[in-house]
């Protein structure tokens, strides 16, 4: 079985921060899972990074909280990373809700995004990736290649773990893509 996410720092943080961001605001939802072990193979490879839970903060409009949550994580993130759930053959509103809100040249504009597709069903949320792709993409962000679909994510986890070996193996793949650029 993998490590659960402790929240410890195992080494020095490196200076550029990559912020992750749970496409979800479902309570308790295996996307939040998701992130945290993202979180937490990043740390321990010494990465800084912050973690933006949909689920924690009200992104249903723009008031002066929003606006910290935007000046704290999102604009001062050097990369992006994004995992989120699929929602009717899409990506989740809230997540559209919370990007719309942001200021956009500020916050997304010509900086690095990874995205991961979770589901419970077999596609991974490939099709919602496609459309955050098309979104992303007009904000004139870099999308990196390799799209992780994981399908069939509540088989792999265990008390908020990772206990597949394939899958944390190809998420430290992606992972090492994403870091060299």
């Amino acid at each position: 079985m993998i490590r659960k996410y402790t929240g410890e720092t195992i080494r020095p943080a490196k200076d550029k921060m990559i912020t992750i961001i749970s496409g979800t605001d479902r309570k308790n939802s295996i996307t939040r899972d998701v992130v945290l072990e993202y979180h937490r193979i990043l740390r321990e490879r010494g990465e800084n990074t912050k973690v933006l839970l949909l689920d924690e903060v009200d992104m249903t409009h723009r008031d002066g909280f929003f606006e910290e949550v935007e000046k704290e994580v999102l604009i001062p993130a050097e990369k992006f990373i994004i995992i989120s759930p699929e929602y009717n053959g899409s990506y989740p509103g809230i997540l559209k809700l919370m990007i719309d809100h942001s200021d956009v040249k500020k916050v997304w504009w010509h900086k690095p995004v990874l995205l991961t597709g979770v589901s419970t069903g077999r596609a991974g949320n490939l099709r919602g990736m496609d459309h955050l792709t098309g979104s992303l993409l007009h904000m004139k962000m870099r999308v990196h290649h390799n799209r992780l679909p994981i399908s069939s994510v509540d088989k792999l986890m265990k008390d908020g773990m990772f206990t597949d070996a394939k899958t944390v193996e190809v998420i430290g793949q992606q992972l090492d893509e994403f870091l060299l650029k």
